[in-house]
């Protein structure tokens, strides 16, 4: 068979639909580009063969086009949401306004952050099931998943969304519970929706990782990644969210009476020292008080179903039967623990997140059988097509040629009888020191991958920009299939002791046979070990690690709590359980300043096939058998995180790789270029500085703006234009007529809202007004409820002489919620117009009224400029070489009027104005603090424009003419001011000119509030 030998698999963008994808043929993978978006295929599991080598069927030679179905349902849902896309979520009636709010920002083109494409279309595609197919005529799609409930899952209705590894779950989770919870605060009484929500997770370390969907986490996505508009995020704090994982969900002992006494009073019966299905739900979701009707979401949902009893599988025996029995259990927890969730509670619907949602060995399904609830697919082939992971690049070819895969694509079968059977036990008798002896297929094949990586290693080391940029060291995983196979493993790659000692009693050690990865330094095991050996297993379940497994780690836990101690002065690590420890080393492998950050290489038992986000993996062994593609692709995922998102000049990202040995993995491209990939740019955090605490910048935010009115007679003046309002159907249809190929049609309408009493629309267009814009206090919290007859009287005479009523529409649709704000703004600006002593005051959030630069902390792989410590409580300002960004940043530096500044990145200081009815939100270029000669500093806003454009006009008079005459009256957030810098290269002389000529003067605010 000719093998393919892509250059640069990468060809289509991240942040757009995929437009092109490579042919396959009955061989594999093709060369050829196909000018359109891959369907979604599922890969049929095969009967294994009659014969000895279990491995064979995954030969690439065992690839044929019949092995390929397409997934009808996902690409028939696939294409109703392209249309619904295409058309700009067409038509409001369909989606609330929330969820409408929420797409324009996710796909909004000067996001700072833009979401990848495959995040942004789960999304599209749970809110086109829940909230639009039935309106267009597809209630197939539910009918679908309610036939799929019945036959698989009784008592939950779920949907699951397939997605890569490395294309961002945890995203999609933040903005699933985002969507939910926004809609159902604004809209109560809308049942599809909940704010309730209970995350579960697969093991504690995806557990604790999972905080991020905590909105009050400092390391929420919701502002980190910019997934909820800034005025609505107090909203989002009120949902109620759980996260566990499903070992929860067993049945605890809650008496700790003696084992004999137990079984004696148990008699053959129900345990009464057991919790009962009732109390564990008590237990578990004791976080969501009194909360019904929840919303679930699976992480790693892989293992979560019911098994099929009598279902159409294999017979196991041997391994086979215990990984069988193993998964089967495991199912069983997760799903009975839903279940009594269900009954307790209600749930809503569970949403499944995973790689890989198929069936596994022991379902009673045939392993590797695509869950058929699954709704939106973006494999692992779209991924690395669109550059979103790393691509696996698997031996192809070698000198030897013993079979018709190279040796090292699959080295299970050559090696697999000349390795221990089982995993050492607690009793038995293992010596102490023995010396690892590897079959010579196996460290032919280590020896080989770790060649590889030291040149990755050495081209890190001498590399000091990505150094500096805190990217920490190449690793190097090898996934063992038990712990005998691990420590002789681990043993041969970091060192062992002899046994003997020398003369002075300090033990006699070798060092590894791979210097990089070796433990063992001059004799010593080294104070900070560069190999760990995980028991991922162990770790994830929460349960005590065994006796066999402590003492294998015990020296690494040993210098893991020296090293806490010198890292975390004051506190101490005994009182860390060691099962926390080593957890927190897995959890850390390639982070910066943390504790697993010098991590080489991780040698582990069981797969580390979830929750482990390292990007800095580049080299994967596999010492196990793989007997389907779903355990290949499971392996494989931990090492396709990628270091840089930065695109090229084609808007594409450049590639990255991770060298695959040992694992069969057939459905990839074959990357087999031997040229060096031209890697991306390194990223950069940029952060405020502790250190720099004196140069911190603060100020306000706000929602909007509005005018204290001192007379205590409201006389509002309808003539000026801005208080008319026109109602029209082509805003809202008030009838739609409804038809069937042959038969009786109808009409559906708003007559219902007709029927309501004019009074009502009065009364909720004054409460509404009202409560927006008429405060007492400057935090916003008391209304002044004596004028509300006034301003009812003047919501009545605006109904009657201000409101145009166009053919079909009347007043009462001023009910419908966003009519009724648009028209409490209208009538408030009667209201000003007539008023003659007014003073503009700004309306704060009123959870969130004060920003600082002590929250900046984000990465960026755009170009940066280091600022000066004396002058900025920012490490970086953002950059492109030679531009005005980094003048205009050399300018405030170099002035001396100038005590600090900031540049307005990743700072979420926003000013709020209006363009074309719309509501918008201005970012400003930087803020500068100014010594003025004035006492008090004063803050300088400071905008560097281009080209004119309609909404630069719009966004300089909002400053100029709102927020700064609002801000200054205030009084409570120092004195602020606005310039406009033309041109970065004479930015001096313009801001000294200003200074000197009416900068902060009376007479400027006078004439603006005269305006």
């Amino acid at each position: 068979m000719k093998q393919v030998v892509i250059e640069n698999p990468i060809i289509n963008s991240a942040f757009a639909e995929p437009q092109k994808h490579f042919r396959f043929d009955d061989d594999g993978i093709t060369s050829d580009i196909v000018d359109t978006r891959r369907k979604s295929h599922y890969f049929i599991p095969i009967a294994k063969p009659k014969k000895q080598d279990k491995q064979l069927e995954l030969d690439l030679g065992l690839w044929t086009q019949d092995r390929i179905e397409e997934n009808k349902d996902i690409n028939d849902i696939r294409d109703r949401v392209s249309l619904w896309r295409r058309g700009g979520y067409r038509s409001a009636v369909n989606i609330t306004p929330i969820t409408r709010r929420l797409l324009e920002h996710w796909t909004n083109p000067d996001r700072e952050r833009k979401l990848f494409f495959c995040q942004i279309e789960a999304l599209e595609t749970v809110i086109y099931i829940t909230e639009v197919a039935e309106k267009s005529g597809d209630t197939w799609i539910k009918n679908k998943l309610n036939q799929f409930k019945e036959d698989a899952n009784p008592l939950l209705f779920r949907q699951a969304l397939k997605m890569a590894t490395g294309s961002g779950k945890t995203v999609v989770m933040s903005m699933l519970i985002a969507w939910h919870s926004l809609n159902k605060i604004a809209n109560p009484q809308r049942r599809e929706f909940s704010d309730t929500f209970l995350v579960v997770a697969p093991g504690i370390t995806i557990r604790d990782r999972l905080r991020v969907l905590l909105p009050n986490d400092p390391e929420n996505y919701y502002k980190k990644l910019d997934l909820v508009p800034s005025d609505l995020f107090a909203e989002l704090e009120k949902a109620k969210i759980v996260i566990t994982n499903y070992h929860a969900f067993k049945l605890k002992e809650h008496t700790n009476a003696a084992a004999l006494t137990k079984s004696i009073l148990r008699q053959g019966k129900e345990s009464p020292f057991t919790e009962t299905p009732s109390q564990m739900v008590n237990r578990v979701c004791r976080g969501l008080g009194t909360k019904k009707n929840i919303i679930v979401i699976n992480d790693e949902a892989h293992h979560c179903y019911r098994r099929r009893v009598g279902g159409d599988e294999e017979k196991y025996k041997g391994d086979d039967l215990k990984e069988a029995k193993k998964n089967e259990e495991e199912a069983r927890v997760w799903i009975s623990g839903l279940e009594a969730i269900q009954q307790k509670l209600g749930i809503k619907v569970v949403y499944d997140l995973s790689a890989t949602p198929f069936f596994l060995k022991g379902s009673g399904y045939k392993e590797g059988t695509l869950f058929p609830w699954v709704v939106s697919d973006f494999s692992l082939i779209d991924a690395i097509e669109s550059g979103i992971v790393k691509i696996p690049r698997v031996p192809v070819s070698d000198d030897s040629m013993k079979g018709e895969l190279p040796t090292y694509r699959n080295i299970w079968t050559l090696i697999r009888d000349h390795l221990p059977k089982k995993g050492r036990g607690s009793k038995e008798n293992v010596p102490s020191t023995p010396e690892p002896k590897l079959p010579k297929e196996l460290e032919g094949a280590l020896r080989t991958l770790y060649s590889n990586y030291e040149k990755n290693y050495k081209a890190w080391e001498q590399n000091s920009e990505a150094q500096a940029k805190g990217l920490t060291p190449p690793v190097f995983i090898v996934v063992c299939n038990n712990t005998s196979v691990s420590k002789m493993v681990y043993d041969y790659i970091c060192g062992w002791d002899t046994g003997r000692t020398y003369p002075d009693g300090r033990p006699v050690l070798t060092p590894g046979q791979l210097s990089v990865f070796s433990n063992v330094k001059d004799g010593n095991w080294a104070s900070r070990p560069n190999t760990i050996l995980i028991d991922s297993e162990q770790l994830e379940s929460g349960e005590s690690m065994t006796a066999e497994f402590k003492q294998l780690a015990a020296r690494e836990i040993e210098e893991f709590k020296t090293e806490y101690r010198n890292r975390y002065p004051g506190q101490d690590p005994d009182k860390i359980s060691n099962e926390d420890l080593l957890r927190e080393v897995l959890n850390t492998v390639g982070k910066a300043g943390k504790l697993g950050e010098h991590i080489r290489c991780v040698v582990s038992v069981s797969m580390l096939t979830e929750g482990w986000d390292a990007n800095t993996v580049t080299h994967i062994l596999g010492v196990r058998a793989f007997g389907t593609q779903l355990l290949c692709e499971q392996v494989v995922g931990r090492g396709l995180r990628r270091i840089s998102y930065t695109s090229n000049d084609q808007g594409m990202f450049e590639p990255e790789y991770a060298e695959v040995y040992g694992i069969p993995f057939a459905f990839i491209p074959c990357a087999g270029s031997n040229k060096t990939p031209k890697p991306g740019l390194l990223p950069t955090r940029v952060r405020s500085l502790p250190e720099r605490i004196d140069c911190e910048i603060t100020f306000p935010k706000l929602l909007g703006y509005r005018y204290e009115v001192s007379s205590k007679k409201l006389t509002p003046d309808f003539s000026k234009p801005g208080c008319h309002y026109s109602l029209s159907t082509a805003d809202l249809p008030s009838s739609t007529t409804v038809a069937p190929i042959i038969g009786q049609s109808n009409i559906h309408t708003l007559d219902d809202l007709r029927s309501q009493r004019e009074q009502e629309v009065v009364f909720l267009l004054a409460k509404f007004t009202l409560e927006k814009y008429f405060r007492c206090s400057e935090f916003e919290s008391e209304v002044q409820a004596w004028l509300f007859p006034q301003v009812l009287q003047i919501a009545k005479r605006w109904i009657k002489e201000c409101v145009t009523y166009k053919s079909g529409t009347y007043p009462q649709m001023l009910l419908l919620n966003e009519y009724a704000h648009d028209a409490s703004d209208y009538i408030y600006q009667a209201i000003v117009a007539g008023e003659s002593e007014k003073s503009l005051k700004p309306i704060l959030r009123p959870y969130d009224p004060m920003g600082s630069t002590s929250y900046v902390d984000f990465s960026t792989a755009r170009p940066v400029y280091v600022t000066n410590p004396m002058k900025c409580h920012i490490s970086h300002v953002v950059a492109d070489t030679n531009s005005w960004e980094q003048k205009m940043t050399q300018v405030l530096e170099d002035m001396d009027e100038v005590v600090c500044y900031v540049k307005n990145q990743g700072l979420g200081f926003l000013i709020p104005y209006t363009l074309n009815g719309e509501q918008k939100n201005y970012m400003p270029d930087f803020i500068a603090r100014i010594n003025d000669g004035q006492g008090d500093l004063s803050n300088l806003i400071v905008e560097v424009s281009g080209e004119a454009r309609k909404d630069k006009a719009a966004k300089v008079a909002t400053t100029q003419n709102l927020w700064i005459p609002a801000i200054n009256q205030h009084g409570g957030f120092g004195r602020w001011n606005f310039i406009e810098i033309t041109d970065p290269w004479d930015a001096e002389d313009s801001i000294r000119n200003f200074i000197s000529h009416g900068y902060a003067k009376p007479s400027l605010l006078q004439n603006l509030q005269a305006a």
